[in-house]
């Protein structure tokens, strides 16, 4: 198809191709700009039913306006009927491409996951559940920005029935348990399907494993995942305990909203970024332990700069006040030779 022209859009490059169909570069020529062109699968259509629901949901998500989610311009087809959806040209490469390469850093995997929460939270409010959440689904675009795309393909396409014919281990790996049992899915599934993306953001491999898939259909339903301290050391308890409350078999345990697992995940975020000496001038404080008068409330201040520095680690709520008022308020404490009130405020 490159090199020709379809409505108002010139194709100039294929940019890849799966089970829902096959995506373009082309040139937008009315508005000369650079558009992606998802051609579906000629069969997709062929039901007239199928064809006005697919349309009114992808209509539904275009109206989503969320930097998280790809934009969506346009739903048409071409003159033999084939649908194709024209989307936003973002420059960037797929989540699936990034991890091809090996884990994320932890401060990104997280960055990434709570881009997609953030996206998924505005898709819930308006009523509407992806289904098919996994790293070839999210584009990362040049500057780090995540865009969820194929919004409404995957209810009309069956991608939950896992008996339908063309259903890949890839796909199904991301699958909830409801999904793979084959029961209604609601925003709790793709909250499920991005804790698995983002285990295998940390871990550089999918937590359900399996070479077949009724292997990963029982993985999904029955077993629990390794642990991602096994894959790697810098995965801390409380980020575990987020993944593993996404990760939980039965739905009602799981997050209830995507603004919860984002937020437990900024909470954690948080506590990579520990209090530094710039907002408290420690040369400061060293240099008055040498004055005999006050060297020992100085010490003491020092001391409870430390714990403060340690709860803070594991008490996200706690860090932003520690980095942004209590220790600017010691600073000042100390050099007007409030010790004992500066002490305080550390303990």
């Amino acid at each position: 198809m490159v090199g020709q022209t379809v409505s108002h859009y010139k194709i100039l490059e294929k940019l890849g191709g799966g089970g829902m169909g096959v995506v373009y570069k082309a040139q937008d020529l009315r508005l000369d700009r650079l558009v992606a062109l998802k051609f579906l699968p000629r069969d997709f259509g062929a039901d007239e039913d199928q064809k006005k629901r697919f349309i009114h949901e992808a209509k539904a998500a275009s109206a989503l306006d969320h930097s998280n989610i790809c934009t969506v311009h346009e739903i048409n087809q071409t003159d033999d009927g084939q649908l194709f959806i024209v989307m936003a040209y973002y420059e960037g490469e797929t989540l699936k491409k990034k991890i091809e390469r090996g884990p994320l850093p932890v401060k990104e995997a997280i960055d990434f996951a709570i881009q997609v929460a953030q996206g998924l939270s505005k898709a819930h409010e308006r009523g509407l559940v992806h289904r098919d959440i996994k790293p070839a689904n999210l584009m990362v675009t040049n500057d780090g920005i995540v865009k969820i795309v194929d919004f409404g393909l995957a209810k009309q396409a069956g991608a939950t029935e896992i008996t339908k014919t063309g259903t890949t281990l890839g796909t199904a790996a991301y699958m909830s348990p409801e999904q793979a049992q084959g029961l209604n899915a609601d925003g709790r599934t793709d909250l499920w399907s991005l804790g698995v993306t983002l285990y295998e953001m940390l871990a550089g491999r999918r937590p359900f494993q399996g070479d077949h898939l009724p292997a990963i259909v029982y993985s999904i339903v029955n077993e629990k995942p390794k642990p991602l301290k096994a894959f790697r050391l810098d995965a801390a308890p409380e980020l575990e305990q987020v993944v593993a409350k996404a990760l939980e078999k039965n739905r009602e345990s799981r997050y209830g909203a995507a603004a919860e697992l984002s937020r437990d995940l900024a909470d954690y975020r948080a506590t990579l970024t520990a209090p530094t000496s710039r907002s408290i001038d420690l040369q400061l404080l060293w240099r008055q332990t040498r004055r005999p008068k006050v060297a020992v409330p100085v010490l003491l201040i020092l001391l409870a700069l430390a714990g403060l520095a340690a709860r803070s680690v594991h008490r996200s709520s706690k860090v932003l006040w520690a980095r942004e008022q209590a220790l600017p308020e010691i600073s000042r404490l100390v050099e007007k030779g409030n010790y004992f009130a500066a002490y305080n405020l550390a303990s």
